[in-house]
């Protein structure tokens, strides 16, 4: 399949998973815990309606004559008669705000032709909650609800005026310099909506302490390449040569001004 028919596949299933799903958000029936899955978390019945939704429409996919592969947080690797495209699938990213009834839940999608980040083809993340959406394929460029994406334009300053974080306490003291020089920082709480938020110029810089799954990042990765922006680990290492599957992690540094990049590298390294 082409990307434009990829992404309308992952736009159908994000619906989908937004109505099952989405009744379950921050109720009690929703944080029911059922086992652990494929990705090492304790499956909850919003991870299992929401990927449910999902394995229903790639199973149509597959009887209509297309052959690839599905990774999935909850299930695993599911076959579909071929290795590639291999398709991702985190369909509840953010899980504790979903189990506490946050509103900032991702449905996050992403096609590649091979196993590393580099060779990721096109990528669609959902707010599960308030139906906001990010598209982009490779070459592309990027989409926020459906128009292009233009980024938010930085004002020149020694200090980042909104910086994301994705950490646990331990890990914060990693990321202090860029803290230290933080006019605001926010937490998130769901990777995938952190990073596209940061394309968009919405937060200056995102950054990642703790060693985070590849798996969660790719949909948004590919937002941040195709409108303009850099994602790096934390010494500034490129992405792309990094396996995607559940078990990989790095460090993340992402901002959508590759000017802005290179001066959150240089905090980072003392300067």
């Amino acid at each position: 399949m082409t990307d434009d028919s990829w992404l309308r596949v992952f736009h159908e299933i994000s619906a989908a998973i937004r109505t099952q799903a989405g009744r379950l958000f921050g109720t009690e029936g929703g944080r029911r815990e059922l086992e652990v899955g494929a990705g090492g978390d304790t499956t909850v019945e919003i991870d299992r309606a929401a990927e449910e939704a999902a394995l229903a429409i790639f199973e149509r996919v597959h009887r209509g004559g297309e052959r690839f592969s599905v990774l999935s947080e909850e299930a695993g690797l599911v076959a579909f008669g071929a290795g590639f495209p291999l398709v991702l699938l985190d369909p509840i990213d953010g899980s504790l705000n979903a189990k506490q009834g946050i509103p900032l839940v991702g449905v996050v999608l992403s096609v590649l032709d091979g196993p590393t980040v580099g060779s990721l083809r096109a990528g669609h993340v959902l707010n599960l909650v308030t139906g906001d959406s990010f598209d982009a394929a490779k070459g592309r460029g990027a989409t926020h609800n459906g128009r292009e994406l233009k980024r938010l334009t930085a004002r020149p300053s020694q200090r980042i005026e909104l910086l994301g974080l994705e950490s646990s306490p331990r890990s914060l003291k990693r990321a202090a310099a860029l803290i230290e020089r933080a006019a605001k920082i926010r937490v998130l709480g769901s990777m995938a909506l952190s990073i596209a938020h940061t394309a968009t110029g919405g937060f200056n810089v995102f950054c990642s302490p703790i060693q985070a799954r590849v798996f969660d990042m790719t949909a948004s990765l590919v937002v941040v390449r195709e409108s303009g922006g850099v994602a790096t680990d934390m010494k500034g290492n490129s992405l792309d040569a990094l396996d995607v599957g559940l078990t990989t992690r790095t460090t993340l540094l992402v901002a959508s001004d590759p000017r802005i990049h290179e001066q959150a590298l240089r905090i980072l390294n003392g300067g």
